[in-house]
């Protein structure tokens, strides 16, 4: 796969020269000459055939960039797949709190109830109760409110 992505940008590289090429060397002829029936010849052969061949050797580039992307993005969502088979993407679970609505699970700054989204995602969560959370001076969570739901 390697030598065919470099053989196809080598190509796209070479169309896109040639091309370029053949638009000077249309320019050079149309320019030496001071009549425009003379001058159309190197328009059509140099001109239009080289804007054929740079628009040819970009196109050959771009679609062999998105070919690359996209095996490398299919290598990527492959390893994930494996990771997520594997059971190895959850993260901890957080400690036993009990669900009568007294314990919070706290983060570094923060604290949620326990069946809080973003509480399951977060690591080394500790469990207290909501008043100890508080004179940690820990925020609580704006998703799941702690606070508000025990005041309510």
């Amino acid at each position: 796969m390697q030598d065919r992505t470099r053989n196809s940008m080598y190509l796209a590289v070479a169309f896109t020269g040639v091309g370029f090429l053949l638009i000077v060397l249309g320019w050079n002829g149309a320019a030496s000459l001071d009549h425009v029936q003379g001058q159309v010849p190197y328009l059509i052969s140099g001109g239009l055939a080289g804007l054929g061949l740079v628009g040819l050797g970009m196109m050959l580039a771009i679609v062999q960039e998105m070919r690359r992307t996209n095996a490398r993005l299919t290598a990527r969502i492959d390893a994930l797949a494996d990771v997520v088979a594997a059971g190895r993407a959850t993260g901890p679970a957080p400690s036993a709190v009990p669900l009568d609505g007294t314990g919070v699970v706290a983060g570094r700054s923060t604290f949620h109830r326990p069946e809080c989204d973003l509480a399951t995602t977060q690591q080394r969560l500790q469990s207290m109760s909501r008043e100890d959370a508080i004179e940690r001076g820990l925020t609580p969570c704006r998703v799941c409110r702690p606070v508000i739901d025990a005041v309510g």
